[in-house]
């Protein structure tokens, strides 16, 4: 009997332990219902101050607290991991990634592979040059060596004006790796988009660096999240874009990176 009761004792409290199991999975994790809120794997480059760049081994930028504050509001955790550039691409096509965001730019080539959010960032392509340099437009890069970041729209820029074999272009994995280039004597210029070489002559005085603006030249560009195609996170991070844009967070986040207003407007607009 004393060997029964002791049974029925463990019998019983294993019971209030699957119980106490059971409620544990309900818990709610941030998603309304009760749903433990899920982490979605977001890939970037992490070579393009000032919208994403490694700072004593964490990745810091204008696009991480942007999609930081986006998934917020469409009730995700993230885990952002610097895989370079072209990665960024394979990751999300062959979908071993959700989600990629790294200054990419919204272009119908692109759009053929991957589905792209709402555009969240206004650009375009800018020349950086050392002082005294006689270019002054677009236009007189033509036999002058020109550093870009390939398999971007600064390269393809570039390839429209000087063509898409020229020896005079030099392509490189990252922009920081052309600036390299500039700064030694290898390359004339480099063409990337504004706020990178707004940002890196403003920081770096030493370099003598100057920005050369040709807006004939350079059509206006718009980032976007990219995912992939028929992605059902789509919906839910345009409603969340929109969200930010509407309550001041993106205001808020545009203005501690780059010292102005963005035009939310014109963002909208797009779409």
């Amino acid at each position: 009997m004393k060997k029964f009761r002791k049974l029925s004792f463990i019998m019983l409290l294993s019971m209030v332990f699957i119980l106490s199991a059971c409620g544990t999975s309900q818990v709610d994790g941030g998603k309304s219902g009760g749903e433990e809120k899920k982490t979605l794997k977001v890939v970037t480059d992490a070579a393009y101050a000032p919208f994403e760049y490694m700072d004593k081994g964490e990745i810091v930028g204008f696009d991480v607290d942007f999609i930081e504050a986006v998934a917020k509001e469409a009730g995700y955790e993230l885990e952002i991991v610097n895989v370079g550039w072209d990665p960024v691409f394979v990751e999300v096509k062959d979908k071993i990634a959700d989600v990629g965001i790294s200054a990419i730019t919204i272009n119908d080539d692109r759009k053929q592979t991957y589905d792209f959010s709402v555009p969240y960032f206004l650009s375009t392509n800018k020349i950086l040059v050392p002082e005294g340099s006689d270019i002054k437009s677009a236009a007189d890069l033509k036999g002058k060596v020109v550093a870009v970041q390939n398999g971007t729209t600064g390269q393809e820029a570039v390839e429209a004006l000087l063509g898409k074999n020229n020896k005079d272009i030099k392509k490189f994995e990252n922009n920081n790796l052309a600036i390299m280039e500039l700064n030694s004597g290898g390359a004339d210029a480099v063409v990337a988009d504004n706020t990178v070489v707004e940002e890196y002559a403003k920081n770096n005085p030493n370099d003598k660096l100057v920005v050369v603006e040709d807006a004939n030249a350079f059509e206006s560009e718009y980032y976007g999240l990219m995912f992939a195609k028929e992605s059902p996170l789509k919906a839910e991070f345009d409603a969340a874009i929109n969200k930010v844009f509407e309550n001041g967070t993106y205001a808020k986040i545009y203005k501690e990176w780059f010292g102005s207003e963005p035009d939310v407007e014109n963002l909208k607009a797009q779409q």
